[in-house]
């Protein structure tokens, strides 16, 4: 998956005074095959190709940043995985 936009940031905030979190494509792919496919663990994992505890870490990093960005006002740029 890649993802067609890949910056968000809260809006009337200048890019400047903005910290920024960094996604990568592969959170986001998690991301959507969980919350947007309806997909479980496991068959995230199937998808993606790697284990469920692999998916699960990598789903929690994705919601903690995530987190961090909306609570914190930060922007959000989607990187390509290594």
């Amino acid at each position: 998956f890649n993802p067609n936009v890949t910056y968000f940031k809260p809006q009337g905030k200048s890019m400047r005074f903005l910290g920024v979190v960094e996604l990568t494509t592969e959170e986001v792919e998690a991301l959507r095959l969980k919350n947007i496919e309806n997909l479980d663990q496991i068959d995230c994992a199937k998808q993606m190709k790697t284990s469920q505890s692999t998916v699960q870490r990598i789903l929690s990093s994705a919601y903690k940043k995530i987190t961090i960005a909306l609570i914190e006002g930060k922007a959000i740029k989607i990187i390509k995985s290594h």
